[in-house]
Order: C-alpha cells, then sequence, then structure tokens
C-alpha cells in the first residue's frame, strides 16, 4: 500500500452526517421507500418529445443585456 493511502486511510471513521443517516435509517426503515415514491411522483415521469419541441420553438430569445436593451426610460 502506498504511502499516501497508509497515512489517510480511516477504516473506522464515520462523520457525523454519516452517523445521523445511518441512525435515522435504522430508527425508520421504511424512509427509504417513502422517498423513492416522492422521486417517482415528481421525477420518474416520461417525457413527451413533440411537446417538449414545441415549448422550445415557442421560446422567445431573451436580450443579451436585459436592462436597458429596450426602449429609454420616459421621466
Amino acid at each position: 500500500m502506498p504511502l499516501l493511502q497508509r497515512i489517510f486511510r480511516r477504516p473506522d471513521y464515520h462523520s457525523e452526517v454519516t452517523q445521523f443517516i445511518d441512525g435515522l435509517k435504522a430508527a425508520r426503515p421504511e424512509l427509504e421507500t417513502q422517498q423513492r415514491a416522492g422521486r417517482a411522483l415528481l421525477w420518474d415521469q416520461q417525457v413527451d418529445r413533440s411537446l417538449q419541441a414545441e415549448w422550445q420553438a415557442a421560446r422567445v430569445r431573451q436580450k443579451a443585456y436585459v436592462y436597458g436593451s429596450g426602449e429609454p426610460a420616459r421621466s
């Protein structure tokens, strides 16, 4: 094993965040199932490519500099 790997190797180390997450999963085993259900609700959806292409075609290009790129200000 190279010297640097021996210096930085900490097999028994677990951060406080890792300990918290492991404890939470142990206390609530149904948590991961609920997370997957929530993800499926919002993210795991089929994309309608024709609607997406229509939306992109209807998009109006924004000017390079938004402020002051239109009509001069009226006073």
